[in-house]
């Protein structure tokens, strides 16, 4: 396995580097591309957790990473968010001759709130997490949500349980100006050559109900 290890860590390898694949412009560049392509997570910024997600991932012929996995991390969205970017960095690397398909990269992303203006000096530990927890069952009702819309599009929804689902959306938030913010992360996505990171939160925004990102599903996402 190669460790490219980010922010403040030296790439460490069991082999001769000449032989792994590289990011193009040496760790300074992957570092960079990094902290310039991140996306905050909201829960996790509005909650002050921080801290790494190892991602592990292998190069195909086509310089794209695939099998790409969460090695180590939290279970929440900062997960999502650190193979996204692995996944962003699609033609971003320099093979060697004989590369290995086979070959398995770790990346650790660091996530640090120290840049945002963020009052989370009283944060401890222990509330880190709480709310994580917290979002795990969050997730859990998120789901139910979803699920019914999905079915309500295919016409396999118990329509007597939408003031139900209704409920739930107001007790999770799930409401317009929240649906503005996702379309509105999506956008940054997109804008960045995700199409594929924008269209699964388009996706979700119709989801939970909304027609609020239709004209970009129907544009981007066939």
């Amino acid at each position: 396995m190669l460790y490219l290890f980010i922010f403040f860590q030296t790439l460490i390898s069991a082999f001769h580097v000449d032989d792994q694949p590289q990011f193009k412009g040496g760790q300074q560049a992957l570092n960079s591309f990094l902290s310039q392509n991140l996306i905050y997570p909201d829960f996790s910024k509005q909650n002050c957790i921080s801290g790494t997600v190892q991602v592990s991932f292998n190069i195909n012929q086509n310089n794209k990473p695939v099998n790409v996995k969460v090695q180590q991390g939290f279970g929440i969205d900062l997960d999502d968010e650190a193979v996204r970017l692995v996944k962003l960095t699609a033609g971003k690397w320099v093979l060697p001759p004989n590369h290995d398909v086979n070959t398995t990269l770790i990346l650790p992303v660091n996530f640090s709130l120290n840049q945002y203006n963020y009052n989370c000096g009283s944060k401890s530990r222990s509330d880190m997490e709480q709310a994580i927890t917290a979002y795990k069952a969050r997730e859990a009702l998120v789901d139910a949500v979803t699920n019914y819309y999905e079915n309500k599009y295919l016409g396999k929804a118990d329509v007597a349980k939408e003031p139900e689902i209704e409920a739930l959306k107001k007790q999770l938030g799930l409401d317009d100006d929240y649906a503005d913010e996702v379309v509105k992360q999506a956008n940054q996505k997109l804008k960045q050559g995700d199409t594929e990171g924008a269209c699964e939160d388009w996706k979700f925004v119709r989801n939970i109900g909304s027609n609020k990102a239709d004209a970009q599903l129907a544009k981007y996402c066939k």
